[in-house]
């Protein structure tokens, strides 16, 4: 979590897609490119040898400084994509950004100033992509290289022929084979371009590699050992998140809930009500102190199993853009119709999918957008409930609602509090009674 917490969605899709797409395009077309070309080089340099020596070593005698100048252009070349390319990331997160927001930005008449940003992102794109293009073109002038060195050569040849150490025909196949190098050199050149953009790309995607993956258990079966009973116990507590290490959210925090309790935290927002809830959930770990399970350490429990008893039902309600189905389903991703529609009548929202001509298999659309607050929160209640939590945490669940919603979604709340450990977090106190 903190390194999506760090991160931001537009530029994450733009290594996805367009880092991607560039390592891709190396794969499958430039090394190809690249060993066939290089194949053409050899063979040509070995016929040039069994031609002349002398004229061969004389014309590679510019290969050294072709070398040393493809090499310093292609520095360049890589500093410039990779400019390019997070360039390219920023301006795909505004765009991101913006059409997620899109209701904000036309309430707040936006429109023009998110268009700016957008274009003065795209015109940095541009600029640094004209840069690197101008060290691209550089490479090309190698050619350049080789046709002053193929002057040289018919200029040595004539003195060798005069000295009758070459024959007019050998020093004709030389110089054919050297302008068939030459080309070939001059398409190594396009070749070296793209393999540094490559370059500047894979280094980008090798950072996100590098990132330490959290151990979850793809097939994870259930374990009797990891099974838990509802009782938590935090016990000495600090913590402090890792993008501000040096403010302390949690000090010192000691409590214990037993199997079965409901629990409310309250208190003003940013005194650490969700954070006691990410410990929970172990997307973060404590700075010190110990979070106990069944009397056991945290750490001594998978963190499959941690979250596969847990459901958390939150006030900003995240729905997929998919249909009612898939987003109650969510809980248990192989549910039957049967347990789906029992959790929708638990969680008192089969009344209103019912009503609608599709049912269960009416869209939600983006982020849930065609339902109402109240609807999307029984909807997300409807998940837990087919998820059957031991631990049940409800953040600020109700606060966002109107009267009549408020009192569908508590009686679903009750419902799903019952037997179950459940932790209740609110800013004030009449929510919680």
């Amino acid at each position: 979590m903190s390194f999506f917490s760090e991160r931001r969605v537009g530029e994450l899709n733009s290594r996805i897609s367009s880092d991607i797409s560039i390592l891709q395009h190396s794969v499958t077309e430039t090394f190809a490119d690249l060993l066939s070309q290089l194949l053409i080089i050899t063979g040509g340099v070995t016929l040039m040898m069994i031609t002349s020596f002398k004229l061969t070593f004389f014309m590679l005698a510019v290969v050294p400084a072709m070398a040393l100048f493809a090499f310093f252009s292609g520095r360049a070349i890589r500093r410039y994509s990779k400019k390019a390319q997070t360039h390219v990331a920023e301006s795909n997160t505004i765009v991101e950004e913006t059409l997620q927001g899109i209701q904000n930005v036309k309430a707040f008449t936006n429109e023009f100033f998110e268009i700016s940003r957008y274009r003065d992102k795209t015109d940095e794109v541009a600029r640094a992509g004209i840069k690197g293009g101008k060290y691209q073109a550089a490479v090309s002038f190698i050619i350049l290289g080789f046709f002053v060195a193929m002057g040289l050569v018919i200029w040595r040849g004539a003195i060798l022929i005069a000295k009758g150490e070459m024959e007019a025909g050998q020093l004709f196949s030389f110089v054919i084979y050297s302008g068939f190098i030459a080309g070939n050199i001059a398409g190594m050149a396009g070749v070296y371009t793209r393999l540094q953009r490559t370059i500047g790309a894979a280094e980008k995607l090798l950072l996100l590699l590098d990132e330490p993956a959290e151990e979850i258990d793809e097939e994870y079966m259930p374990d009797p050992e990891h099974i838990l009973s509802g009782q938590i116990t935090f016990e000495n507590v600090d913590f402090s998140y890792p993008s501000r290490k040096e403010i302390e959210v949690l000090r010192d925090i000691s409590f214990s809930i037993e199997p079965g309790q409901n629990i409310a935290l309250v208190g003003p927002s940013g005194a650490g009500k969700s954070t006691l809830v990410s410990l929970l959930l172990r997307f973060y770990e404590p700075t010190n102190g110990t979070i106990y399970f069944n009397g056991r350490d945290s750490q001594s429990f998978p963190v499959t199993a941690l979250r596969k008893q847990m459901a958390i039902v939150m006030q900003d309600v995240f729905l997929f853009g998919g249909t009612i189905r898939e987003n109650i389903a969510y809980g248990k991703i192989h549910a039957e119709e049967l347990e789906i529609k029992d959790a929708a009548v638990q969680a008192n929202a089969w009344d209103f999918i019912r009503s609608f001509p599709r049912g269960l298999d009416t869209i939600v659309g983006e982020r849930g957008v065609q339902l109402s607050g109240g609807q999307r929160q029984r909807i997300a209640i409807a998940r837990a409930v087919l998820k059957n939590p031991k631990i049940l945490i409800l953040d600020e669940a109700t606060s966002s609602l109107d009267s009549e919603s408020e009192r569908l979604v508590q009686e679903a709340l009750e419902k799903l509090m019952m037997d179950r450990t459940s932790l209740v977090i609110a800013h004030r106190l009449a929510t919680v009674r």
